[in-house]
């Protein structure tokens, strides 16, 4: 049986295909959203609480430099193959070279429910693949566009910075690794204790945006669909190949494959419509969250953790 949140989004799609009138309140999924973020920075925190040193530098620079390697592989890929056009083709490297807090928090349960070994930075990573992928992605479109002249990048950092994940995610981290388990158990209990809960919920409306994207199956988006389906796959070796380069533990190595096999459908699209007005969202979260984060919860990170166990 597949772990029980996964039941969840399989609810979501099948009440989505069916239409109901099964819907979460955006209130309501506003506040999950903030929650899960929280929390999953928060137990970020708290596992690097005592354990943070120097000689983690040179490996999560190594996974930082996968946000920046990424965009530029589906960049050319969207513009040659898929026939998109500059801006589309620069939203849809972003979105792929971003990752998914949904994704990594069902790896994160996953890798948990198996008992693999999970070192204390794997959270950092969420926030380190975050950011370079949408500015490399929005700085290549600036200037093969001919606008870099006219822009700074100041305000696309900004963009990215201030976003609410980062925001959240950075401070649960830094909450959870200043005060410890200690200090941190009035609270502790409470967020710990209910991010299984919290993460069924959030999965049940993925599920719903999901069934809404695909029904009815937009046919004539066929190369992008392919393309969602087959990224995963390829960017799960590249994922595979920088965590038998680093040498991390099994736990740790399924959640950077799964990051780094997901797309992003939270953080990428508000900073790639506020930079890239030309920009079809709706194609690249069509992509997203639609095809690529179902496959990535449903098949991907299950193949994925049976992939890795022939090298461990």
């Amino acid at each position: 049986m597949p772990d029980i949140v996964v039941a969840f989004f399989a609810l979501g799609v099948i009440a989505g295909l069916a239409r109901s009138d099964l819907k979460v309140p955006k209130a309501a999924y506003d506040t999950l959203s903030i929650l899960l973020m929280l929390t999953i920075g928060f137990k970020g925190g708290l596992a690097l609480h005592g354990n943070l040193h120097w000689g983690l530098v040179p490996s999560l620079l190594a996974v930082a430099s996968l946000g920046v390697l990424i965009p530029l592989l589906c960049y050319p890929v969207a513009r040659r193959l898929l026939r998109l056009d500059q801006a589309n083709s620069a939203s849809l490297a972003a979105h792929y070279g971003s990752v998914s807090a949904g994704t990594f928090a069902v790896a994160l349960a996953y890798a948990q429910s198996l008992s693999l070994e999970i070192a204390p930075e794997t959270t950092l990573y969420l926030v380190l693949l975050e950011l370079p992928a949408i500015i490399v992605a929005i700085s290549l479109y600036k200037r093969l566009s001919g606008q870099g002249a006219q822009s700074s990048n100041g305000g696309v950092w900004h963009e990215a910075l201030t976003s609410r994940g980062v925001v959240l995610l950075t401070g649960g981290v830094l909450i959870g690794y200043f005060y410890g388990p200690q200090q941190a158990a009035p609270v502790s209990d409470l967020f710990i204790g209910a991010f299984k809960g919290l993460l069924a919920l959030f999965l049940l409306e993925m599920g719903l945006c999901a069934a809404k994207a695909l029904c009815p199956v937009p046919w004539r988006r066929w190369p992008v669909m392919l393309f969602a389906l087959l990224a995963p796959l390829v960017l799960a070796g590249l994922g595979t190949l920088m965590a038998l380069l680093l040498g991390l533990p099994q736990g740790t190595a399924l959640i950077l494959v799964a990051l780094v096999a997901s797309a992003s459908y939270i953080a990428a699209p508000a900073a790639i419509g506020a930079a890239i007005d030309k920009a079809d969202i709706g194609l690249a979260m069509l992509a997203s969250l639609a095809v690529t984060f179902p496959f990535n919860v449903l098949v991907g990170i299950p193949l994925y953790a049976r992939w890795l166990q022939s090298f461990y």
